[in-house]
């Protein structure tokens, strides 16, 4: 196992959520509660379901079952998140039980077997099933972001038309190793 592994995973889980952030950031409070008809999540639903998932797959992940008994994941489908507050307070929560139970880690524990609703992980996999999750949820979230902020928004990556002139810069610089968030962040 490759002992760098639970440090980019780390950063790999900063980087969602700092996408998360960033969108929240350019978008008004009505719009965490926008829907696109009555069928689609709103961002707040989203947030709502990355929260009630965080909570049950990290609160003692390594000794019990991803999903608690205290989870509602019907009810995280629900729109009762009603301020911008609660959304992030919720978005906050979440993340810090995800940080909380991942930063102790040590590399020897990733291939130990941990269950989600009855079904063995390793630690490794477990991990790597949440970052695909998360990532696919904060890629709604921005998605819907975007759309909202339409022409006001600031691109949380290189920018259209602007690849020639970054990759210009890339290029002229010396080979170095990537830091996955330190290469997102120099693009802000």
């Amino acid at each position: 196992m490759d002992t760098k592994y639970v440090e980019s995973v780390k950063k790999q889980f900063a980087y969602y959520k700092q996408l998360g952030d960033w969108t929240f950031a350019q978008i008004s409070e009505e719009d965490l509660f926008w829907q696109y008809n009555p069928e689609s999540n709103s961002i707040a639903i989203i947030v709502k379901h990355l929260w009630g998932n965080m909570l049950s797959r990290w609160t003692d992940f390594l000794n019990t079952d991803g999903e608690k008994d205290f989870r509602d994941r019907d009810g995280e489908f629900e729109a009762t998140i009603k301020t911008k507050a609660e959304l992030i307070e919720k978005w906050e929560a979440g993340w810090q039980c995800l940080f909380d139970n991942i930063n102790p880690l040590e590399t020897d524990q990733m291939a130990q077997l941990i269950y989600i609703r009855n079904m063995g992980h390793t630690v490794t996999e477990a991990i790597n099933r949440q970052l695909a999750h998360y990532a696919y949820h904060v890629g709604q979230i921005v998605f819907i972001g975007r759309m909202i902020a339409g022409k006001n928004w600031t691109s949380l990556s290189i920018p259209k038309g602007a690849s020639k002139t970054y990759n210009q810069k890339k290029f002229a610089e010396p080979k170095r190793i990537a830091h996955f968030t330190d290469e997102f962040l120099e693009k802000k």
